[in-house]
């Protein structure tokens, strides 16, 4: 008899919900986790007291009543509500667009105005898009795609405009109210003390091994379990034989400043080309913390290669079509699951990979 029911590569959100509700179920679980620590990218770390969010700010938003309900089994979420500005050339706007943006760059005050300015901007437009710049001005004018989206795409991607795909941007928020939230969720909050315990408290009946590659011994590992819950990079499983997925990644720079608030807000993003950093994250704000000191995060997107961590698929055709032929071969293997965003070469906001992965284990595990 085999010592567990279910292995699980990879300590992120689908694998520690899938390990939650195996556990609850009697099932024996091992986790084996690649990094020193748990809780994949949503990982969380105290410093100066201060909740600091170690891989880029993860804000919890959801209109799924289910979802909300199940997360807050684990933590107490505040009322944090995203609202972050944009910095072009020292000139602050709010984001998503909105009045408050729209008067700010129009110098107007009516819906009525800024409508009119922006369905004259977009006339320049006057084919079907075809890359990202055109679908941007086609949506929002000229204007706008200059200062707000432009440079700030341009550094995510590491292409120019003209040369990414206009299904990039296909949905960009456009508001005619003064609102200023991000998200139109029912549901929005920070955990209360960080995202790290809603992980430990979730895989607290599992086994785990931490610093440890799966594919250092993998005929091992699956050896020990009756079945594999698999949330790494898909093409790696195997062993990239039609070929490697393509990614950006990131890089980040955290330091702690001796002051009590440096921008007055969670997130500031760098909207110019020249910044070489996408964003600012000051952590604070996320808590409300009133600490004597701050720590903020600059984000640098970054070429992804071998050894990187792969932060955002690169969900072309091309990518999409090899994602489709290993997703064949995934189906052939016998008692190993796929699931997660890297498994499923997929961005997830982190109420779809928590959905996900509870339909999932509704399906597994009865």
């Amino acid at each position: 008899m085999k010592k567990y029911d279910y292995l699980i590569v990879g300590s992120g959100l689908f694998g520690s919900v899938f390990a939650e509700r195996a556990t609850s179920k009697g099932k024996r679980c091992l986790i084996i986790e690649k990094r020193k620590h748990l809780g994949g990218n949503i990982y969380t770390e105290k410093i100066e007291g201060i909740t600091v969010h170690k891989y880029g700010a993860h804000i919890f938003h959801t209109s799924d009543e289910r979802v909300w309900e199940y997360i807050n089994h684990f933590a107490e979420f505040n009322n944090f509500i995203n609202s972050p500005v944009a910095n072009y050339k020292g000139e602050i706007y709010n984001m998503p667009f909105n009045m408050n943006t729209f008067a700010k760059m129009f110098g107007v005050a009516l819906p009525s105005e800024a409508k009119s300015i922006i369905d004259e901007q977009r006339k320049e437009i006057t084919k079907t898009p075809e890359n990202l710049e055109e679908q941007a001005i086609s949506l929002v004018g000229r204007e706008i795609y200059s200062k707000l989206i432009k440079g700030y795409t341009e550094k995510q991607w590491g292409r120019s405009c003209t040369e990414l795909p206009p299904f990039i941007i296909k949905r960009l928020p456009v508001r005619y109210t003064y609102d200023n939230n991000y998200f139109n969720d029912k549901y929005q909050g920070i955990p209360i003390g960080g995202y790290s315990q809603i992980i430990e408290k979730m895989i607290r009946n599992c086994d785990v091994l931490s610093e440890t590659d799966f594919f250092d011994d993998r005929n091992k590992y699956l050896s020990m379990a009756d079945k594999c819950v698999y949330t790494g990079p898909i093409d790696a499983y195997f062993d990239y034989s039609l070929g490697a997925l393509e990614y950006r990644s990131l890089r980040f720079e955290t330091e702690i400043l001796d002051t009590d608030n440096y921008q007055g807000v969670a997130v500031m993003n760098f909207n110019e080309r020249e910044v070489p950093y996408t964003r600012i994250i000051e952590h604070k704000h996320f808590e409300f913390g009133t600490q004597e000191k701050t720590c903020i995060t600059r984000e640098y997107p970054q070429k992804w290669a071998m050894g990187l961590e792969p932060y955002y698929p690169v969900n072309d055709d091309k990518n999409n079509s090899l994602y489709e032929d290993y997703f064949k071969l995934a189906e052939k293997e016998k008692n190993v699951i796929f699931g997660g965003r890297l498994a499923q070469y997929k961005y997830y906001d982190m109420d779809k990979c928590i959905a996900s992965s509870l339909a999932f284990s509704e399906k597994e595990l009865g």
